[in-house]
C-alpha cells in the first residue's frame, strides 16, 4: 500500500475520522530532458535577472506581484505562512450534494481515502455506509501543498475517494452559440448513430496509443534501428451531412453484424442509467 501524501481527518458533525490520502491517478507521460544537439551536453535553466543580465541565486529570488505599471509588491514565503487556514488537517464536510449536480468541468486531482489506524476503521466504515445508503456526497475544503482546494468525498469501490475542485470563478463561461437549423431525418440517423455505438463504458479498451508509438520511437532508435513513420490515415472527406451520416450508420453496422453475425447490431439494447456513485 502507497504512503499517505497526506494525513489529517474528516470531520464530520462532532465525529473525526482520521485519514490519510494517496493518489488515485499516475501520469503516464513521456517526460524528455534538454540536450545540446551538438555535443549531447545537457541543457540547465538558469534564473537570470532582466536588468543585469547576471544569474542570481536561489536564496535571493522572491514572490511578487504586479499592481501598477513599473511597480510590484513583493511577497515573502512568511508573509503568505501568516495567511494559511489554521485547520490545515481537517476536512470539515460543509453540506452534502447529489453526485449528478457536480459538473465534472469542477474536478481537478483525485486521491483515495483511508483510515488512518485501527481505531479509525469504524467510523470510516460508517461513513461509508451512510453515503453509499444516502447516494450522497460530501463537500468540504482541505489545504494541498499551502494551497485551499474545494473538495468532494464520494463512496468509490469499497471506500472513499476525495477529488479536489476549482472554485466557480476558476471556471470559464461557456460561449455564446447559434446553432444553425437541421433537418428531422439528419437528427433521427444521428441519434441512431449514436444508438449503434452506445455500450457500457470499459476503461480496459481505451490506452495511451501516442504515448506507446513514442516509446516504440525511442526503443528503435536506442537499438540503433532505422526508424520509418507510417503515413497518417487518410479520412474520406464528405461536403454532405446526410451522406456522411448514412455512411457511418452503414460502416458501424456492418462492423457490429462481423463481430455479431447471428444477431442484429444492437438489438433490444436499453441504454443504462447513469450510475450515481461507484461503490453502490
Amino acid at each position: 500500500m502507497a504512503r499517505p501524501m497526506w494525513k489529517g481527518s474528516i470531520g464530520f458533525g462532532l465525529v473525526s475520522i482520521p485519514v490519510g490520502l494517496t493518489p488515485a491517478v499516475r501520469q503516464q507521460d513521456v517526460r524528455f530532458s534538454l540536450f545540446h544537439d551538438a555535443d549531447g551536453g545537457r541543457i540547465r535553466e538558469k534564473r537570470v535577472c532582466e536588468k543585469d543580465g547576471k544569474e542570481v541565486p536561489y536564496e535571493h529570488v522572491v514572490k511578487g506581484h504586479p499592481v501598477a505599471k513599473n511597480r510590484i509588491v513583493l511577497v515573502t514565503q512568511d508573509d503568505l505562512k501568516k495567511l494559511r487556514p489554521t485547520a490545515e488537517k481537517v476536512i470539515d464536510v460543509e453540506a452534502f450534494v447529489e453526485i449528478e449536480e457536480v459538473d465534472p468541468v469542477f474536478f481537478e486531482r483525485h486521491y483515495y481515502v483511508l483510515p488512518d489506524g485501527k481505531a479509525a476503521e469504524k467510523a470510516y466504515a460508517l461513513f461509508v455506509a451512510a453515503l453509499k445508503n444516502a447516494q450522497k456526497a460530501a463537500v468540504g475544503r482541505i489545504v494541498l501543498s499551502t494551497k485551499e482546494h474545494l473538495a468532494l468525498v464520494r463512496v468509490f469501490e469499497a471506500g472513499l475517494m476525495l477529488s479536489t475542485m476549482v472554485f466557480n470563478d476558476e471556471v470559464v463561461s461557456a460561449p455564446s452559440l447559434t446553432h444553425p437549423a437541421t433537418s428531422a431525418k439528419e437528427v433521427k440517423m444521428a441519434e441512431a448513430l449514436i444508438e449503434q455505438m452506445t455500450g457500457p463504458f470499459e476503461p480496459s479498451q481505451y490506452h495511451d496509443k501516442y504515448r506507446e508509438k513514442v516509446l516504440g520511437l525511442i526503443k528503435q532508435k536506442g537499438e540503433g534501428k532505422s526508424v520509418v513513420m507510417p503515413e497518417p490515415p487518410v479520412r474520406e472527406q464528405f461536403t454532405d451531412l446526410s451522406d456522411a451520416l448514412e455512411r457511418s450508420l452503414a460502416t458501424v453496422k456492418g462492423r457490429g453484424e462481423r463481430a455479431q453475425p447471428h444477431a442484429r447490431v444492437r438489438e433490444g439494447h436499453k441504454p443504462r442509467q447513469r450510475a450515481r456513485a461507484r461503490g453502490r
